[in-house]
């Protein structure tokens, strides 16, 4: 039965403490776009008294239950054509941008047709653009997190209250000194991405996988709580034509909904050439039809072993301790990837029973861990 719950109001506050003064780093007189819906007011509320007594202007663009689900039994014609303006200027003239997952149903896009999905992608692209160029460069800055509400808490099978548990937990909201725990973190990783910056050809291995591409000359990229909260990764963007062999995803995703399971995609120089899937065969034919959607944007390690279970939030699984994923579509331009598309989708797979990494053949993980003794001093 579904029951009311607010979590501890300090913890709130450190919350917004961690996501305002380590993830967006802001600074008085800037302004913070924040969108969420109002399933998120505990939060948004100690996000408000923090931005504003440290200096800083703060819009909202809040969502409410059902806003996206009658928008696609409704919307027909030029409504479907036309860019957010309020998101289209925050994209361009703001200095921060938090957006905090917190949905009232994980299915509100399922009226959505495919030329509905194609027209508001196109009419976004401008937006898009500014986002993903201002965040490479820097003069945007922006974090994505979760607030536990019903619906994520029941994908992930779990009641609220061990939901955001595990959300707080993720985040190292129950440590005494939650910034000096992700800057550990960020100690921790920095001595991979140095490592995987001086290589150039990288194998993923495990029953199922065997896929190689290279990745010299890109920048590997450490994950480490301020672009994302939680965080736990390392990433980069592979060369686009250089990705070769067949890989396969064992956890569940989800697209625009969708659940998707068992995914295995064939790659022929850089080129998804076959797809299949278990479960949502369909999605991936969609999907694989938009345009730069058959070419990889993004080559990834999670790290967060706080996170050890599927939950059917990217936020999260994406970051599983012991896994790996790759991403379909747009590439991060900050790693150096070039691929464009309207579709950035993460599909993970676990490396814990017997996977490993390769680099310029060395193996330099296994079972789910870095080798540490390659990564000391």
């Amino acid at each position: 039965m579904k029951h009311s719950y607010t979590p501890d109001g300090v913890l709130l506050q450190k919350y917004a403490d961690l996501l305002l003064h380590y993830c967006l780093q802001i600074k008085e007189g800037q302004r913070l776009f924040v969108s969420s819906t109002f399933l998120a007011e505990p939060l948004l509320l100690e996000i408000h008294r923090e931005a504003t007594k440290s200096g800083v202007a703060v819009e909202y663009d809040l969502s409410f239950r059902d806003k996206a689900f009658v928008y696609w039994l409704e919307a027909r014609g030029p409504v479907l054509d036309m860019e957010s303006a309020l998101h289209l200027y925050a994209m361009e003239h703001f200095d921060a941008f938090l957006a905090i997952r917190a949905p009232y149903d994980l299915h509100e896009d399922l009226p959505a047709t495919p030329e509905q999905k194609k027209r508001r992608a196109a009419a976004g692209a401008k937006a898009n653009q500014f986002y993903f160029s201002r965040t490479a460069d820097k003069s945007l800055v922006r974090s994505l997190c979760q607030y536990p509400t019903e619906a994520s808490a029941a994908a992930a099978g779990m009641s609220l209250e061990e939901y955001a548990h595990f959300v707080f937990s993720a985040c190292r909201l129950d440590e005494d000194d939650p910034v000096a725990a992700w800057l550990e973190v960020r100690k921790t990783q920095q001595r991979y991405v140095d490592y995987l910056n001086t290589c150039d050809q990288i194998n993923y291995k495990n029953e199922k996988t065997d896929i190689r591409f290279s990745v010299k000359d890109r920048i590997w990229m450490n994950s480490d709580g301020r672009a994302n909260m939680p965080s736990g990764e390392v990433f980069t963007g592979p060369i686009e034509d250089s990705v070769e062999g067949v890989v396969h995803f064992d956890f569940p995703s989800v697209y625009s909904g969708h659940d998707v399971r068992g995914i295995t995609l064939t790659v022929e120089k850089g080129q998804v050439v076959k797809w299949e899937a278990e479960e949502g065969q369909e999605v991936l034919d969609q999907v694989f039809a938009i345009e730069g959607s058959r070419f990889f944007g993004e080559v990834a390690i999670g790290t967060n072993y706080r996170i050890q279970r599927a939950t059917r939030n990217i936020l999260f699984d994406e970051k599983i301790g012991g896994s790996i994923h790759m991403a379909v579509g747009q590439s991060y331009l900050q790693t150096g990837g070039k691929n464009q598309s309207s579709v950035h989708w993460d599909m993970i797979s676990n490396m814990k029973n017997g996977g490993e990494i390769i680099a310029d053949g060395k193996v330099i993980y296994r079972d789910g861990y870095f080798l540490e003794e390659l990564f000391a001093g």
